[in-house]
């Protein structure tokens, strides 16, 4: 693991472990355990940083794992363009409006077959384990699968037939299959399952539990956070990334410079090439205003 220095307090005026970006033309951050504390609450400090930042030239992007549906969270705090990157890169969204009315500009879709299959490798190779599906539009599940009591399901069945051509929700596109185990170790369910499934489709996580999300194949935070930015003339090394989990690596790894949390995974500590304070400390708008303070 790369050395990154140590973890300071928000307080300190310089707590990031390397030099502050100057004229980054894009900020791209995770949501939760990054940009939001752990109540789920956006700071009137974080506000602030993501206000300034807009009005000082640079796009900001969330880039997360949740759904459309889940950003009333921070809706109320984009600026310019609006667009969020969803389901780990599977959607991109305009947030404009409510949650309802969030209007998907690009899907990148895991394609019925391909799921199909990750389910019956997955099952094979860690019995045990159950699913939901994840579309544009809804959200479905095993009856084994924990149930979300903020976001009940639209359907509950077995996932071959949550998948089938003729459900319910065909005509929405699958961004993602999640699968969840009982007893396994997070990390440990993340390996046996990337074994099993190889190159048919993404897989990562950023839960505490055993929790995985599968993508489409070369869908990632990173991958359609490029295709952004190429749409804007932005290079690599003109954006600034934030993240905690390990659905965040592939992401900070691509951005020119890029800051593990403070509360982050280990294995993203080691990917990121700087570090700051944790979500808690605001160490997102720790780093913005050191970026702003270089303009």
């Amino acid at each position: 693991m790369r050395d990154n220095g140590p973890v300071t307090s928000a307080t300190d005026p310089a707590p990031a472990t390397r030099p502050v970006p100057t004229a980054p033309r894009l900020i791209a951050t995770d949501l939760d355990g990054t940009l939001l504390r752990d109540d789920k609450s956006v700071s009137d400090r974080t506000i602030a940083a993501l206000a300034a930042a807009e009005e000082a030239g640079i796009e900001v992007f969330f880039v997360t794992g949740r759904p459309a549906r889940w950003m009333d969270v921070v809706s109320a705090h984009v600026h310019g363009h609006g667009l969020a990157i969803c389901g780990n890169g599977a959607a991109v969204v305009d947030l404009h409006g409510d949650s309802d009315g969030h209007r998907f500009v690009k899907v990148r879709p895991l394609e019925r077959a391909a799921a199909l299959d990750v389910v019956t490798l997955l099952r094979a190779a860690v019995p045990g384990t159950s699913f939901a599906i994840e579309r544009t539009r809804g959200f479905h599940h095993e009856l084994a699968y924990p149930p979300m009591h903020l976001d009940p399901a639209a359907s509950i069945a077995p996932a071959e037939k949550l998948l089938a051509e003729d459900s319910d929700a065909a005509g929405q596109p699958v961004l993602k299959v999640l699968a969840f185990h009982p007893e396994l170790a997070p990390d440990d369910f993340l390996a046996l399952a990337r074994t099993a499934v190889g190159a048919r489709a993404e897989i990562t996580r950023s839960s505490p539990t055993a929790l995985l999300e599968i993508s489409g194949a070369g869908v990632s935070k990173a991958s359609t956070l490029a295709l952004c930015c190429a749409e804007r003339g932005i290079s690599p090394a003109e954006v600034v990334a934030f993240g905690d989990m390990p659905n965040d690596m592939e992401m900070l790894s691509w951005a020119g410079t890029s800051y593990a949390m403070g509360n982050a995974h280990p294995d993203v500590l080691a990917t990121a090439s700087g570090r700051t304070v944790a979500n808690n400390e605001d160490g997102v708008a720790v780093v913005i205003e050191q970026i702003l303070k270089t303009l």
